[in-house]
């Protein structure tokens, strides 16, 4: 799947833009790097999106084209690219509790939710102990601050996106899932136990991808779909926001896919009863 071409086509959007004041300001490349100081390469690698410009970079690039007032547009676009990539590390370097209550905004605003999981149970639909349980792997593996109880606290909160407002929340899980201990036996009994009340409320869909199913489409990383204009992706090293409206017709696409192997209804439910009965 495609996981950063978005962020290239935002920064060559950027460079565009820049491109163009630069333009009208009458001045070329070579004489703006030389007022800037630069190596005369450098903003053409900035214009055809090679290179990300630098905060200062955007500052001195407007100051000497004399569009002092589009200076805060501009940085605030180069803001969102450095968003649709963030390394773990960065996003969570002071514990799990921000990045939690950052995508609050988002939940709220988003109608339609759709959600693949391959390996762990998502967020959205996880008990407290589950969660504490994941999250506190986590934290030790990234060697981040332990902040669990806040981390743990913020995400139920967030959770209060499938009971309130004009939200639909289609979820697909890998049947491995079902099946991958988190937490001990007791906490995986009532994880599941949760599922199965979350699968009967009217705004869940939740469908359950057989391990024994004929794949017409492969496991892929874990995504969730934010109404027609935004996908999340998480990787091992990072989240990455893809917008590219070609990169999220893919994403919806494969979605679909993954969505025509799935079982639902009584058919998920009998998965899910039976990986309660294996925990013995």
């Amino acid at each position: 799947m495609p996981s950063s071409s978005s962020v290239q086509h935002a920064r060559q959007a950027l460079g565009q833009r820049l491109r163009e004041v630069r333009k009208h300001s009458g001045l070329t490349a070579r004489a703006l790097a030389k007022l800037a100081g630069w190596h005369e390469s450098k903003c053409s690698r900035i214009e055809n999106g090679k290179t990300s410009p630098s905060i200062g970079d955007i500052r001195t690039w407007v100051h000497h084209c004399g569009a002092e007032q589009q200076v805060e547009d501009l940085i605030a676009a180069a803001h969102g690219i450095e968003g649709m990539y963030l390394e773990w590390q960065r996003l969570c370097r002071t514990g799990l509790r921000q990045h939690q209550e950052n995508a609050v905004p988002l939940y709220e605003s988003t109608r339609r939710f759709r959600v693949y999981e391959p390996g762990v149970v998502p967020g959205l639909l996880q008990t407290q102990a589950y969660a504490r349980a994941l999250m506190g792997a986590i934290i030790a593996f990234r060697q981040l601050p332990d902040d669990t109880d806040a981390a743990v606290a913020a995400r139920v909160t967030r959770q209060r996106v499938l009971y309130e407002g004009d939200h639909r929340f289609a979820v697909l899980l890998e049947e491995s899932v079902l099946r991958t201990r988190v937490g001990g036996g007791d906490v995986m009994s009532a994880q599941l136990g949760h599922l199965l009340v979350l699968a009967s409320l009217p705004q869940v869909s939740l469908g359950i991808i057989p391990a024994s199913a004929d794949r017409v489409m492969w496991p892929l990383e874990g995504f969730w779909i934010f109404d027609e204009t935004s996908v999340q992706v998480e990787l091992a090293t990072a989240e990455v926001t893809v917008t590219q409206p070609s990169e999220v017709a893919i994403y919806k696409r494969t979605f679909a896919a993954l969505a025509e192997m799935a079982v639902y209804g009584p058919a998920a439910r009998a998965r899910i009863t039976a990986a309660v009965d294996a925990l013995g």
